[in-house]
């Protein structure tokens, strides 16, 4: 969705911690925005960590309870952890790219100025990304861990050897029994992210549905399967070997043998703004290299910059 007008006045940054190369970046910004009349505050650990005084600090819970727009330089890691945090708020994030990849954070930090003027200027792309909750109910009958993921909820072996035994059922309808290193359930956004690393497909975030991913599966007739966003997964541990279980490989919540685990889509949305250009598969061939064949060398070298 393309906008033309901007509903921005109040606008945070927010950072990797301990990033040496954050200050430089971060000063800038800050000023680029100041000068053009925005209020502008800074997430309190970004502040603390940069040393970079004479703006407000605001705590990270905080940040969308009176910011309109917040803008994450960092990696697609740094851009996740505020996702979670600002979805419940309604509020959009901008990221600028000081990683690798960045499929999230995907504006260039040389071009940050020039794109983030096209943005508060009302010129962008809106997307809301379906994200995932995930409740561990123990055995211990007491009040269930709740945590959200926009990439994906892991659950993986721990790390002194062995597999582990999971019971899987989709709507209460039993589905398999696996036995491996573990099963990744990834949204849309996650598709790019570990789900792909073993073996997940791409799948475009204009579709509502997830995908279940297994992690070195001891049957190799396990293969990853594709279910609709609606569906309300429940994964059981039947045989534990020090399980945990990750939101965005992040959050780390150990599991017990006979634990339950119920995954479906959160009532929350992660709302993320990108360039006027941005085109999802300009996204893919950019970050994946699909334009390194000669045919297309011509092609991918005129093509424009997100």
């Amino acid at each position: 969705m393309l906008n033309s007008e901007t509903p921005f006045t109040r606008i945070a940054l927010a950072g990797r911690r301990d990033s040496p190369d954050l200050f430089g970046p971060l000063s800038v910004l800050a000023d680029f925005l100041l000068r053009r009349g925005y209020q502008v505050s800074i997430e309190s650990e970004t502040a603390a960590s940069t040393k970079l005084n004479g703006y407000p600090s605001v705590a990270a819970e905080a940040l969308g309870i009176n910011n309109d727009l917040v803008i994450v330089l960092g990696g697609d890691g740094t851009m996740l952890s505020f996702a979670r945090r600002l979805a419940p708020f309604d509020v959009p994030l901008v990221g600028i790219n000081q990683g690798r990849l960045g499929f999230l954070t995907d504006i260039p930090q040389a071009y940050m100025e020039v794109m983030l003027g096209d943005i508060l200027k009302g010129r962008f792309v809106e997307e809301k990304r379906t994200m995932l909750e995930a409740r561990v109910l123990r055995e211990t009958g007491s009040t269930p861990t709740v945590v959200q993921a926009l990439n994906d909820i892991t659950i993986n072996r721990g790390s002194g050897g062995g597999v582990i035994d999971l019971g899987i059922a989709v709507d209460g309808q039993f589905a398999y029994s696996l036995r491996a290193d573990g099963i990744i359930v990834a949204t849309p956004t996650g598709s790019t992210a570990y789900a792909l690393s073993v073996g997940g497909p791409i799948v475009s975030p204009m579709l509502p549905v997830f995908i279940l991913v297994p992690v070195a599966p001891h049957a190799l007739t396990h293969r990853p399967i594709v279910i609709p966003e609606t569906a309300k997964l429940t994964i059981t541990v039947e045989r534990n070997n020090e399980a945990s279980l990750y939101a965005d490989s992040q959050s780390q919540i150990p599991l017990a043998q006979g634990e339950e685990i119920t995954i479906e889509r959160s009532l929350y949305k992660a709302r993320l703004l990108h360039p006027s250009r941005y085109d999802y598969f300009s996204m893919l061939r950019q970050k994946l290299h699909w334009t390194e064949t000669p045919e297309r060398l011509r092609v991918a070298i005129n093509e424009p910059l997100l």
